[in-house]
């Protein structure tokens, strides 16, 4: 089954301030290693969004680790994926 994937726009705010956090503190090579990272592991949610573990059961919210320090939250509606928002890990958590 192919699915939709579809960013809300926290999705794209959450992952705007996280690129800028990147480019003024380590510069542009970490900043594309970033972006690379985030549409392999957005390909991947839209390959097989069940592979993922789910953090939160009641909404059925799904999380993919980019790198130790960011996570993608989603989350599955029938053939589309919902990227919910993206995480800076080092924050407190946003689900328990």
């Amino acid at each position: 089954m192919s699915y939709d994937v579809v960013f809300t726009v926290e999705s794209e705010e959450t992952f705007d301030l996280i690129s800028a956090q990147l480019l003024e503190k380590f510069g542009l090579d970490t900043l594309i290693k970033f972006q690379n990272l985030t549409s392999s592991s957005v390909q991947k949610i839209g390959a097989n969004p069940f592979l993922y573990q789910i953090i939160e059961e009641n909404n059925q919210i799904r999380k993919c680790l980019v790198h130790k320090n960011c996570s993608i939250f989603f989350q599955v509606n029938g053939s589309k994926i919902l990227i919910i928002c993206f995480w800076d890990n080092r924050q407190d958590p946003i689900f328990k």
